[in-house]
């Protein structure tokens, strides 16, 4: 077991000459010990925790970047890193570039000299597009980019992105990571040289975790296969059963037959994750009434943890897009988008059926 390493502050055998810990933002021993975990499961030279997954984010976009630079992302991508990059980078003088088209050559069509960062997620939140890694590793290469993954939705389990040629690993380790809905953090992953300038931002802006969500975070990733298992089993049935139900109009989810990723996924992927999302015949009001009759499926923000969740993009984890652009991508008020806990199947699925009815 890690211990739990509290304190603040470590004495020094001279000044100046300290014995691996000098202050607890600078670096923690129950700190270290995620951050070589997480770098181990990523297949990283170098983990890095921080306080929360956005947090992480922000040191990649300013520890790597400058103003002037471009960064092309996926326009299906969470509301906080929207958010980050218009509200608080584009201000800076970081310049963002969205496509709806995710294969490689819609990622291509964006590049110019100034693009510095391609940024994806795969699957996509909240439309679980897939998105090829290896390919838009080949995009970002040529144009020499960098790539980075937000592998929130995925685990580390079920994928690996540095493996496909991606530069960086980007985690919410809130999510299936540390798996149980009680402690917030986020990781970056890469190359140990590759993230000098955000090991030195991590300890400059100081947005670190403390010990207990360290340790906390270690003891979910010990049960992270097993509870990726069982997600990703649940996921399927329900996804499965949802696209007969009638009152379902649609189903997003990267294991059904229909999805177009499919393919993809099953390339690049251990299985097919737990996350669903769905439309139902009837619009923001029929969405409504659902997502205020489910019992087991508890409607909150985030994802990931052993609890089943159900959630409203639209005025949840992405209302900080404009409505006019969220509904351009497919985000409108009818979206809704389910975490699937690892309780028994046949009671989310009756609880599924009793909030359709």
């Amino acid at each position: 077991m890690i211990p739990i390493s509290v304190s603040s502050t470590f004495t020094q055998a001279a000044p100046g000459d300290h014995k691996g810990y000098e202050y607890a933002r600078s670096g923690n021993p129950t700190r270290a010990a995620l951050e070589t975990c997480l770098a181990a499961i990523e297949g990283g030279e170098r983990g890095l925790a921080f306080a929360s997954g956005l947090a992480a984010t922000t040191a990649v976009f300013q520890a790597l970047l400058e103003p002037g630079d471009e960064v092309i992302a996926a326009a299906d991508l969470y509301g906080g890193t929207f958010r980050l990059l218009e509200r608080v980078f584009k201000p800076w003088g970081l310049k963002a570039k969205y496509t709806d088209d995710s294969s490689y050559a819609g990622f291509a069509a964006l590049v110019t000299p100034k693009t510095k960062l391609v940024w994806i997620e795969t699957p996509t939140n909240p439309l679980l597009q897939i998105l090829d890694i290896a390919a838009i590793a080949d995009v970002a290469k040529k144009a020499g980019a960098l790539l980075a993954v937000d592998n929130t939705f995925a685990s580390p389990y079920l994928q690996q992105p540095i493996a496909l040629g991606a530069d960086i690993v980007v985690h919410s380790t809130t999510k299936y990571l540390g798996g149980h809905s009680d402690v917030v953090g986020g990781a970056v992953v890469g190359g140990k040289v590759l993230l000098d300038p955000v090991k030195f931002f991590q300890n400059a802006g100081g947005a670190v975790p403390g010990p207990f969500d360290c340790y906390l975070t270690l003891r979910g990733i010990k049960t992270m296969a097993v509870r990726m298992d069982r997600h990703c089993s649940n996921a399927g049935d329900l996804a499965e059963w949802l696209t007969a139900q009638p009152q379902v109009a649609k189903v997003y989810y990267p294991g059904l037959p229909s999805h177009r990723g499919r393919a993809i996924a099953a390339r690049q992927m251990k299985s097919f994750g737990g996350m669903i999302s769905l439309q139902l015949h009837g619009g923001a009001e029929a969405a409504r009434r659902f997502l205020t009759r489910t019992r087991l499926f508890s409607l909150a923000e985030s994802l990931g943890g052993v609890e089943s969740l159900v959630n409203h993009p639209a005025t949840m984890t992405h209302a900080s897009i404009p409505k006019a652009i969220r509904e351009a991508r497919g985000v409108d008020d009818g979206l809704i988008r389910l975490s699937v806990g690892i309780e028994d199947v046949d009671d989310l699925r009756a609880d599924l059926l009793a909030a359709l009815q």
